[in-house]
């Protein structure tokens, strides 16, 4: 089998350049948000800092599944990415519970 009738057989899926302007222009408003959510005085809510914090979840979410193409590889790859992911996610959880640095409040 040849290299390139090899490489044809797998072709994968990726975003267009107008996937790719749409996910841009959320990640924009999205940290236009979290700018605006600074400097309001929503700052001094207990829920300032989840906020926050749920924002860059979704941004994070959003750069690895379109720029690091996640989403249209195979599914072993997500699993290996974000089994260990969830698993920093709560190390990290219990450590500021533990340490008595609670983030909400």
């Amino acid at each position: 089998m040849s290299i390139e009738r090899a490489h044809a057989d797998h072709v994968h899926e990726h975003p267009t350049w107008k996937q790719y302007k749409w996910v841009a222009l959320v990640l924009t408003v999205i940290t236009a948000v979290e700018v605006w959510v600074y400097y309001t005085p929503f700052k001094d809510s207990p829920l300032f800092r989840p906020t926050l914090l749920a924002m860059s979840a979704v941004k994070f979410a959003i750069v690895v599944m379109y720029y690091m193409h996640l989403k249209y590889d195979h599914a072993i790859f997500r699993k290996l990415f974000v089994g260990p992911l969830i698993i920093a996610g709560c190390t990290l959880v219990a450590f500021l519970f533990l340490f008595g640095k609670v983030w909400i409040g």
